[in-house]
C-alpha cells in the first residue's frame, strides 16, 4: 500500500509534506489531565506513534501535572509498542489527577526542572479548559522558571540556553463538549453513546408501566449532553444551565406532559443536566421535578442518575478517529512551532482539523460561565456557538406542537419518501421532516416502499403523533426499495396530481440521487415534477456526491469497530493470528478506511487506491515483522468491491500460504449487520438536523412561489443537501453530475482519502503525508455568511 499515492492528490509545489519536517533531537511530553474522557488513549497513541515516526523522543507523563511535579518514575520514554491495544480502552492509561501543587509557582519550578533534565521542550496536553490554562501559564513563565532554577544551581546555564522556550499544543478531552472553538471535544460522542444506551433501555420499561422518567446527565456548566440526548431520543422536556425555563415552567411542563399522555403516548422522558438552574440561578434538581410531576399529575415517576457511567466504556468510532486525527495534527503543530508560536489547541470545525489560539478559546469558554452567572442567558447560548444554538432551536421545534389554530396553513402538501437500502437514522430524519413540515403549516404525506410504492399509490397523510418514538428505531419504518422511478414516471406523476403534492423530500442513498436526476429529466414531459425536490443523503456507504457524510454511516462504522474489537480480543489468547475482515460500501472505501483507522488495522484495501501483488506482498512482510514484536496479531480490512480478482478468499489464501509457520489467518464477512441496529447518537442527531433544514428549504421555496403560479423549472429547485468541509450546502443535482463516477457509484473527489496516510503511519508504514500550513492560527469564531456544519 506504499508507493501508491492516492490517485487524487495533485503534486503541487505549494503543498507541504511531512518528509520536510523532522523531529530529530526533539523531546515531546504527553499528559492527560483533569476529568478523563473516552478517546484520550487514542490521542496518546497517535501522539506517541507520530512522534516516533518523525524521529522525536516521546515521554509519557503519568498522573497529569502531579507526575510532572513529582518527576522520577512518573516521566518515562514511550516506544511504539507501549501504546499497542489501547485504542479500544476508555479512560486514560497514563492516568490523570487534579493537581494542587502545579497551581503554585514552587510546583511549576519542580515541573520545569524535571522536564529540562530530560530535554522536553514540547508539551502535548490532553484535558479540559483548566488543564489547558495551566499549560499556558507554564509556557509564559518558562524562561523565568529556568533562570530561577539556574540561579539556585539546579540546572546549568547551557541547559537554560538550549531549552530556552517551551511549545504547548492542547487537545480538548472532555465529555461535556464545553470548550468554545471546537465542534466536538474528545469523549463527547462516547458519553452520548452511554446516555442513549440507557435511554433506549429505560424507554422499554417505561412503556410497559406508563411511567415518567427523570434522567440526570452530566454537565455542571454545560448543557450539551442533555440537549443532544434530548434531541436524539425525543424527550418531552429538557433542563439546561444555559437556557433556563421561563417563569411558570412548572405549569407549562405539566400541561405538556399531560397533552402527550392524551395523545396516547405511554411514557414521558425528562432530561436534566446536573447543573440545571432557573432564571434566578437557583438549582433545579431531578428530585424537585419528580415531586412536581407526582403532586401535580399523579404519574408514576422514577429518577435515574447516570453519573460516572457516562465517562466509562469503550470510545466510539467517532472519538477514536477524532482523537487520532487531533494527535497527529498536534505533533505536526509542535514540529512547526517556533519560539514565538503561542500555545494553540487543535480542534475540529465541520470535518476539518484546525488550530486555534489556546487562550482566546479559554477566555471565550469562561465568558459563557460569566454570562450565566450574570443571568444573560441569550448571550450564553450565543457564545456556546452556532451548533449549540441550532440544536436548541431544532429541539424546541420538534418537541412542542403549537395548537392547530395557531399554525397558519400553507395549503401545500409535501411528500416524504425513503429510497435505496435501509440506513440507521432514516426514521429520525422522517420524524424531523414531518414535524417541521406540520409546524410550517403544510400537510405531510408519507410515501411507503420507495418509488414503487409511490407509483402504486401507497401514500397516506402522516401526523405529529404518528412519528413519536421514531428516532431510536433502526431500518426504515416507511419501507424502502432500490427501484428507480424511470419506469413508473406516468404513475408517479398521476399520484402526485391525485394527492396534490407540491414538494418532495427524498431520504436515501445513491439510488435516491439517480432517482432525483430521473425526475429532473422528466420535467419536460410531466409538469407534476416541476416542484421543489430535495434529497437528504442516507446510506451506510457514504457515497453520495455533494456530501461528506450520510445518515447511517456512523452507525455502520461503530458496528465494524465493535466487531473488530471483539475479533482482536479473540486473538489475544491464540497469539500470532491475522484477521481479514470484509466490509460493505459498494465501490466506496469509506467504511473500510475509517473502520481501519478506528480499529487500528494494519491495512485496508479499497477500490479508490489501486493495489497489486507487490502491495499484498509488502503487507505480508510487514505483518511477519510485526509478529516478532510483542504485538502478535494483525487486522486487515477489505472493501467488498475493492478488486475483482483479489477477493477476500484470495487474500485470505495468499496470507495463509505466505504466513505459514509465522501466523495463521481467519476471515470474516460482516455483511448486513452493518445496515441494522439502533442508530448511533450521531446519526439520530445528524438525521434530525439535516432533515429539519431540508424542510425549511422546501418551505422557503414554496413561499417564494405564492401567487406566482406553482411551476418550478430552474435546476436549483432540485437539490442535494449535504455537508461539505465546514458548511451545509444545497447543491443542484444537475451540477453534481460532473462530480460523479456513475459506473462505480462514487463521487470523483472524496475528502477522507487524505486520511489514508494517517492509518498507515499509525500502523508503521512509511508514507507521504500532506500537512497543514504552519503559519496561521485561525480566529476563534469567523462568522461567515455560510451555514455552519457543526454536528
Amino acid at each position: 500500500m506504499d508507493g501508491h499515492d492516492s490517485p487524487q492528490t495533485p503534486k503541487g509545489s505549494l503543498r507541504k509534506f511531512l518528509e520536510q519536517l523532522s523531529g530529530a533531537g526533539k523531546a515531546i511530553g504527553v499528559l492527560t489531565s483533569g476529568g478523563d474522557a473516552q478517546g484520550m488513549n487514542a490521542a496518546v497513541r497517535a501522539v506517541v506513534r507520530m512522534g516516533i515516526y518523525v524521529g522525536a523522543k516521546v515521554y509519557f507523563i503519568y498522573e497529569g501535572y502531579q507526575g510532572m511535579v513529582d518527576g522520577g518514575s512518573n516521566i518515562v520514554e514511550a516506544d511504539w509498542e507501549s501504546v499497542s491495544s489501547i485504542l479500544q480502552v476508555g479512560g486514560t492509561i497514563i492516568g490523570s489527577a487534579r493537581c494542587q501543587d502545579f497551581r503554585t509557582r514552587e510546583g511549576r519550578l519542580k515541573a520545569a526542572c524535571n522536564l529540562v533534565q530530560l530535554g522536553i521542550t514540547s508539551l502535548c496536553v490532553i484535558g479540559g479548559d483548566g488543564s489547558l490554562t495551566g499549560a499556558h501559564i507554564f509556557q509564559t513563565e518558562w524562561s523565568g522558571l529556568l533562570e530561577e532554577l539556574a540561579r539556585d544551581g539546579k540546572i546549568s546555564t547551557e541547559q537554560v540556553q538550549k531549552h530556552g522556550h517551551l511549545n504547548v499544543v492542547g487537545m480538548v478531552g472532555s465529555i461535556d463538549n464545553d470548550f468554545c472553538g471546537t465542534d466536538m471535544t474528545i469523549g463527547t460522542d462516547s458519553a452520548l453513546h452511554r446516555i442513549i444506551e440507557v435511554v433506549d433501555a429505560i424507554m422499554t420499561t417505561a412503556q410497559s408501566h406508563q411511567r415518567t422518567f427523570v434522567l440526570e446527565v452530566m454537565g455542571r456548566h454545560c448543557g450539551y449532553l442533555a440537549l443532544v440526548s434530548a434531541l436524539a431520543c425525543g424527550a418531552d422536556w429538557v433542563f439546561l444551565p444555559e437556557s433556563p425555563p421561563e417563569e411558570g415552567w412548572q405549569e407549562n411542563m405539566c400541561i405538556k406532559l399531560s397533552e402527550n399522555r392524551a395523545r396516547k403516548k405511554r411514557l414521558n422522558i425528562i432530561i436534566v443536566a446536573e447543573g440545571a438552574i432557573d432564571t434566578q440561578n437557583k438549582p433545579i434538581t431531578s428530585e424537585q421535578i419528580k415531586e412536581l410531576v407526582v403532586t401535580q399529575l399523579g404519574y408514576d415517576t422514577r429518577v435515574t442518575i447516570l453519573g460516572h457511567v457516562q465517562r466509562g466504556g469503550t470510545p466510539s468510532a467517532f472519538d477514536r478517529i477524532l482523537a487520532s486525527r487531533m494527535g497527529v495534527e498536534a505533533v505536526v503543530a509542535l514540529l512547526q512551532a517556533t519560539p514565538e508560536t503561542p500555545a494553540c489547541v487543535v480542534s475540529l470545525s465541520g470535518n476539518q482539523a484546525v488550530r486555534l489560539p489556546l487562550m482566546e478559546c479559554v477566555q471565550m469558554t469562561q465568558e459563557v460561565q460569566k454570562a450565566m452567572d450574570e443571568r444573560r442567558f441569550k448571550d450564553a447560548v450565543r457564545l456556546r456557538g452556532r451548533s449549540f444554538e441550532n440544536n436548541l432551536n431544532t429541539y424546541k421545534r420538534l418537541a412542542i406542537k403549537l395548537p392547530d389554530s395557531e399554525i397558519p396553513k400553507s395549503n401545500c402538501n409535501v411528500g416524504v419518501v425513503n429510497v435505496g437500502a435501509p440506513a440507521a437514522g432514516m426514521n429520525a430524519a422522517v420524524r424531523a421532516a414531518v414535524r417541521v413540515g406540520i409546524s410550517e403549516g403544510h400537510k405531510m404525506f408519507a410515501v411507503y416502499d420507495g418509488f414503487e410504492g409511490f407509483a402504486k399509490g401507497q401514500i397516506k397523510e402522516i401526523g405529529w403523533g404518528d412519528v413519536g418514538g421514531w428516532t431510536g428505531q433502526g431500518g426504515s419504518i416507511l419501507g424502502t426499495k432500490r427501484t428507480l422511478p424511470g419506469k413508473y414516471l406516468e404513475d408517479i406523476a398521476a399520484q402526485m396530481r391525485t394527492h396534490g403534492i407540491s414538494a418532495l423530500l427524498i431520504i436515501g442513498g445513491f439510488e435516491a440521487y439517480l432517482g432525483l436526476l430521473e425526475l429532473l429529466a422528466a420535467r419536460q414531459k410531466h409538469e407534476e415534477f416541476c416542484v421543489p425536490m430535495v434529497m437528504v443523503p442516507a446510506t451506510v456507504s457514504n457515497n453520495v456526491p455533494g456530501s461528506d457524510f450520510s445518515i447511517g454511516a456512523d452507525t455502520a462504522l461503530n458496528t465494524i469497530t465493535d466487531t473488530c474489537d471483539r475479533i482482536k480480543q479473540s486473538a489475544s489468547g491464540t497469539k500470532r493470528r491475522v484477521f481479514i475482515i470484509e466490509t460493505m460500501g459498494g465501490f466506496c472505501g469509506y467504511l473500510a478506511n475509517m473502520g481501519g483507522l478506528a480499529a487500528g488495522a494494519d491495512a485496508a484495501y479499497i477500490f479508490e487506491e489501486p493495489f497489486d501483488i507487490r502491495d499484498l506482498q509488502s503487507n505480508v512482510e510487514h505483518l511477519t515483522e510485526k509478529m516478532k514484536t510483542s504485538i502478535q496479531r494483525g487486522l486487515v480490512l477489505r472493501n467488498e468491491s475493492c478488486s475483482e480478482n483479489y477477493t477476500t478468499d484470495f487474500i485470505y489464501q495468499l496470507y495463509s500460504e505466505e504466513g505459514k509457520g509465522v501466523f495463521d489467518c481467519r476471515k470474516n464477512v460482516l455483511g448486513h449487520m452493518q445496515q441494522g441496529g439502533a442508530p448511533s447518537p450521531f446519526d439520530r442527531n445528524f438525521g434530525t438536523k439535516i432533515s429539519a433544514r431540508a424542510m425549511q428549504w422546501i418551505s422557503s421555496k414554496l413561499r417564494e412561489s405564492v401567487g406566482k403560479g406553482k411551476k418550478f423549472l430552474s435546476e436549483d429547485s432540485v437539490c442535494v443537501l449535504g455537508i461539505s468541509k465546514r458548511t451545509l450546502l444545497f447543491q443542484p443535482v444537475a451540477e453534481l453530475k460532473k462530480e460523479t463516477d456513475f459506473e462505480h457509484r462514487i463521487p470523483k473527489e472524496q475528502w477522507w482519502l487524505k486520511l489514508r496516510p494517517l492509518m498507515k503511519i499509525l500502523a508503521k508504514y512509511k508514507v507521504s503525508f500532506e500537512v497543514s500550513d504552519a503559519s496561521q492560527l485561525e480566529p476563534v469564531q469567523p462568522r461567515g455568511p455560510e451555514e455552519p456544519a457543526a454536528i
